[in-house]
């Protein structure tokens, strides 16, 4: 009678909506092991990447073996340090290429570059934690800048950071948490930078004049699904002193046209539309 009941019970309990998720301690440390060397700026030896880790050094030895033997990861014989290896490339294109947004995108960044001197990219907005350049057009520019496909920077910083501010529904205090966070060449204060976001959803792009970098000046524009949440952005990056008032509206403008014109290719929506 009672396991009966006991199985009853068990039939009437509703299903989790959520399937369960069983941790797979080699997939989640090889996944680690990716992202600390992707994020490094050289190459790491075996001793290192355990330290950061948490790991003990025979266990990262034997996933790094794996993951060289799949060439996405290499390995100098000299000095057995390890960085990311060419395979990676491959299955990063094959990600950029089959989401669409870069090949959408492409020509409204080359048309843009062309016209104002500077470089475009577009990029997609993974919540609060970073925003991934999934495609470029560069135009020459007397300085360098660290920016090309697969470069990754945090969500809410520059231009595009206020636009991701003014379109998320993450909770205020998280964001100011994360934005006390962010490196700045000359970091706003937040008041002020709490209108500059207010602005973006009655101007449709935001600017970020030498804030983040000295001397140069970024505009970026929101790109939405269909929750109204921000998953992508045109940006333009160029020299202050080329962009003048002017120029920086009449650039704003253009890249909200051409987001208008981009966006409705991949079911979503930009400002205006």
């Amino acid at each position: 009678m009672s396991s009966n009941v006991a199985a009853a019970v068990r039939k009437s309990r509703p299903r989790s909506a959520t399937p369960t998720i069983r941790q797979v301690p080699a997939v989640s440390r090889a996944i680690a092991i990716l992202r600390l060397l992707g994020n490094g700026e050289g190459a790491t030896g075996v001793k290192a990447i355990a330290q950061s880790l948490g790991l003990v050094p025979s266990t990262a030895l034997h996933i790094l073996r794996v993951l060289v033997k799949e060439e996405l990861v290499e390995v100098d014989p000299v000095t057995k340090r390890y960085s990311l290896g060419v395979g990676m490339l491959p299955l990063a294109r094959d990600v950029i290429r089959n989401r669409g947004f870069q090949s959408a995108v492409q020509p409204v960044l080359d048309g843009l570059s062309q016209r104002y001197g500077v470089v475009s990219v577009g990029v997609e907005v993974s919540g609060l934690d970073h925003m991934i350049v999934v495609a470029i057009s560069k135009a020459q520019l007397p300085l360098r800048l660290h920016v090309d496909i697969g470069s990754r920077f945090p969500a809410l910083i520059s231009a595009t950071g206020r636009c991701v501010a003014a379109y998320t529904d993450q909770p205020t205090k998280e964001i100011e948490r994360r934005f006390r966070e962010l490196r700045w060449h000359r970091a706003p204060n937040l008041a002020t930078w709490r209108k500059e976001v207010a602005a973006v959803r009655r101007k449709g792009y935001s600017v970020d004049r030498g804030n983040y970098i000295r001397g140069v000046t970024v505009i970026a524009v929101p790109v939405l699904d269909a929750g109204m949440r921000m998953t992508r952005s045109i940006v333009s990056i160029g020299l202050s002193q080329q962009l003048d008032s002017a120029t920086t509206v009449e650039l704003g403008e253009d890249m909200r046209r051409g987001a208008q014109a981009a966006a409705p290719h991949l079911g979503l929506s930009a400002y205006g539309n």
